[in-house]
Parts: C-alpha cells; structure tokens; sequence
C-alpha cells in the first residue's frame, strides 16, 4: 500500500509517492492543471501506476493555523477527487512552510530558478508526504 501526496495549487498539482513500506517519500511529477477532469483523470492515472489507498492533501493553512480561503479551494477540489475515486481515503496534512523548505533545498543545491519553478511543486509534495510519513510511522 502507498499513499500520494498532492500539494494542489491554482496552475499545478505536485505528486509524490511513499515507497512500499511507508517509510520514504519521492517525488513523482507535477501536473499541470487543465480541467478537474483531466487532473482528476491523471490522479487515477497514478492511483492505479502506485496502487495508492490513500491521499495526503497539503493544506495551506495561515500562519497562525487558521483556515482561509486557499484551504477552502483546496477542499473543495479534494471533495471532487473523493466523488471520483472514492476507494483512495483522503488525509490533509498541514503544508506551512513546505514550498518554503522545498526553495531552500533547491536553492542550496544549486538549481537554476528555471528548473526551480519546475519541480517546486513535486519537492514541496515530497516534503508534506514525508511529515506525514514521519508522524504517522507509515501506518496507513
């Protein structure tokens, strides 16, 4: 069993995958967002490619741990992905600050800004399916 974490955004939706234990979490791609339906056809795509049972969906929350309204936006399209592939459960994960680690990582690496915009989304993923990893100990 794997879980795919998506860190959904308005233009993209980056995806990482855990490893079949659990432990590790790596990148897998970004999509770039057409339609709900084509996203959504996509997050099957991978759902049966991993044999995923279960979402982590990033959740943007403020600073403070309020909810505004990306967190709504978020859970609205995440209600949708649910209608369309109810077997996979649904997990949010609090996201602060993973876009933030994920430059930081980028940037001490090396990587051009090009390439950086490139895969931010997918590393921020990374970094919010490894929280979860981490806190849950890989028991899904």
């Amino acid at each position: 069993m794997r879980a795919l974490a998506l860190d959904i955004g308005d233009k993209t939706i980056g995806i990482a995958a855990s490893d079949p234990l659990g432990l590790t979490a790596q990148g897998v791609e970004t999509i770039r967002r057409t339609s709900n339906k084509a996203d959504i056809k996509r997050l099957g795509e991978l759902v049966t490619q991993y044999e995923a049972t279960t979402f982590v969906i990033g959740l943007p929350k403020n600073m403070d741990g309020t909810e505004g309204t990306r967190c709504e936006l978020v859970r609205k399209f995440a209600r949708k992905i649910a209608a369309a592939l109810p077997a996979v459960a649904q997990v949010f994960w609090d996201e602060r600050l993973s876009t933030v680690a994920a430059t930081r990582e980028l940037i001490a690496a090396d990587v051009t800004r090009r390439k950086r915009k490139q895969v931010i989304d997918k590393m921020a993923a990374v970094y919010i399916l490894q929280g979860w990893l981490d806190g849950t100990r890989g028991d899904f």
